[in-house]
């Protein structure tokens, strides 16, 4: 009997965790990324703009990703800071590639581009954030991650378990129909776009026959330009590239110039200063 209970245990984990944990640790460290993006954007642009994966939420999925395999995988390294970097530098470098990857192949949205950075692979990934990668990976198999185990442990303690796994699956859920209407509204987007001229993109004849069956479905249409409009696209999604007829990477955000594309602007970076001066 012992046996079969542990081989039931053992059947709902991933990568030696329990289901739960796997998505609560998914479910963190995707807001902390998103803190930790928002204050990268504030820092080297000095606005407060959206830095999440999908329409709703404080999300950004990557660091969810990548952390709920870093410290699964990291696990079973020696707890040396070099092994947690190396470790750590390949997890997120390939995370970040498969990432990106699937967004372009899937959502036809380029996240991030570092085409123009120092030994980048295809612009998805380049070794200065492969570094911070590796950097982030000592700093959360060291200290964070037993700060968010003390908490889960805690929450676990003082709320009723089923309480927490239904919690837990319900913003699971949340965000996946999230993920999966943020696919629609920026393809409706890419739509508009391509419409418009501002922008001849790749798939561009698909994109046109969305836009004449928008047309056709009144309450859609409705919909899309109340919640789902130009301003609502690009203030989600300030730093959204997309790949043009020429095989050219364009900022969306630079042909919509009436549009600010950030929420805040507290100050101006020295750099951007020193570019306005020049150009002037």
């Amino acid at each position: 009997m012992k046996n079969k209970k542990n081989k039931e245990k053992k059947k709902f984990t991933f990568l030696g965790m329990s289901i739960w944990r796997v998505f609560a640790y998914f479910i963190i460290y995707s807001i902390l990324g998103f803190i930790i993006e928002t204050l990268f954007g504030l820092v080297t642009k000095g606005v407060i703009e959206s830095r999440q994966s999908f329409l709703y939420g404080p999300f950004c999925a990557i660091y969810g990703l990548g952390a709920v395999i870093m410290i699964g995988m990291l696990q079973y390294f020696n707890k040396n800071n070099f092994s947690l970097f190396f470790g750590g530098f390949l997890i997120g470098s390939v995370v970040e590639y498969l990432v990106s990857l699937f967004g372009e192949m899937m959502l036809h949205v380029k996240w991030w581009d570092y085409s123009n950075m120092p030994l980048n692979i295809n612009g998805r990934i380049c070794v200065y954030f492969s570094i911070f990668w590796g950097v982030l990976a000592i700093f959360l198999m060291t200290y964070i991650n037993k700060k968010v185990d003390k908490f889960l442990d805690w929450c676990k303690e003082r709320i009723n378990m089923k309480v927490l796994k239904t919690t837990t699956i319900l913003i699971i859920i949340f965000m996946a129909i999230d993920c999966l209407y943020t696919g629609t509204a920026l393809r409706m987007f890419y739509a508009r776009i391509e419409h418009s001229g501002l922008i001849k993109m790749q798939n561009g004849q698909q994109y046109l026959l969305d836009y004449e069956e928008i047309q056709n479905k009144p309450v859609v249409k409705k919909f899309m330009e109340k919640y789902l409009n130009d301003e609502k696209m690009l203030k989600t999604f300030p730093n959204l590239k997309v790949t043009d007829t020429n095989g050219d990477i364009v900022l969306v955000k630079e042909v919509f110039s009436e549009i600010q594309p950030y929420y805040v602007r507290l100050f101006t970076p020295k750099e951007i200063k020193r570019i306005n001066v020049e150009e002037h």
